[in-house]
């Protein structure tokens, strides 16, 4: 197999990466659905300031993030420059995106407008345009208070021509062991001179667990991987800046922050923990 670009370190909880050309600076972790406000306060204990909301049929998972964006929030009105806040739009429609955003700013006590814009799950090239576009004029005349925009797509070749028309601050997409198909047709296209940020969503993406990997009755020499595993096959690739992640507990970020203290995978870890997804997503899914 081809040797992969890979990283000499791992990104760090509280290092950060310039959001496009929004003048913004976030943490290549974006904190997104949590059960409990007291992930919130301990992702930026650890120096996390990237944090992601949504709206639509979603808005129950979110209740966490937005209690605990409050409870930061509250009675700190320094602390609202500190934090970068990403709300995304699922409707198809960009007359009634502004809702959603508009939904978000008055749930949450203190946070007054968002900071990053995104167009969520854009399936089509019309639909794409279109809303970015929309998302475009929106920040351009100061709508939401928003600096920067991004998408969050499924198709890789979306995310590909995002890429080379630098229409965005931030493009989210999916990699994963089990869904490995960006080493071949997203990763070596990148523009080398892009100012976009890329991250991963869905970077634990395993039906592997404990009582599966026994039952694969494989060799001793062979590791069950955690989730934190997860997250550095991804944040290993040179071309991913970030993660979106969704810890269910504040213990689950710190184990997060200290996995980032490792080496990057090595090409070989990689190539194991894609041959393990294969065994389970039999076969691989691109």
């Amino acid at each position: 197999m081809h040797s992969t670009p890979l990283r000499p370190t791992l990104p760090k909880a509280n290092d950060r990466l310039w959001l496009g050309q929004s003048g913004l600076r976030v943490s290549p972790i974006c904190l997104g659905i949590t059960e409990s406000p007291e992930t919130v306060i301990a992702a930026y204990e650890e120096g996390m300031n990237f944090f992601f909301v949504t709206a639509d049929l979603h808005w129950p998972l979110y209740a966490g993030v937005r209690e605990g964006l409050a409870r930061l929030l509250d009675g700190n009105k320094s602390r609202r420059q500190e934090i970068v806040v990403g709300v995304v739009s699922y409707l198809e429609n960009p007359l009634f995106s502004a809702l959603q955003f508009n939904e978000v700013i008055s749930e949450v006590p203190g946070l007054g407008y968002v900071d990053l814009m995104i167009a969520g799950a854009v399936s089509s090239d019309s639909s794409f345009y279109s809303r970015v576009d929309s998302i475009s004029r929106a920040r351009a005349a100061g709508r939401h208070g928003a600096k920067a925009i991004g998408a969050t797509f499924h198709q890789r070749s979306l995310a590909l021509a995002a890429d080379h028309y630098s229409l965005l601050d931030i493009s989210y997409i999916r990699y994963n062991s089990a869904h490995p198909g960006a080493q071949k047709d997203l990763f070596p296209f990148f523009r080398h001179d892009r100012a976009a940020l890329v991250f991963n969503f869905k970077s634990v993406m395993s039906r592997l667990n404990q009582q599966i990997f026994d039952r694969l009755n494989l060799p001793k020499t062979c590791w069950l991987p955690d989730p934190c595993d997860h997250y550095r096959f991804v944040l290993s690739r040179i071309e991913i800046d970030g993660v979106l992640c969704s810890p269910l507990q504040p213990k689950e970020v710190r184990q997060l922050a200290r996995a980032l203290e490792k080496k990057p995978l090595s090409e070989e870890e990689q190539n194991y923990m894609t041959w393990l997804a294969s065994l389970v997503h039999a076969p691989v899914l691109t």
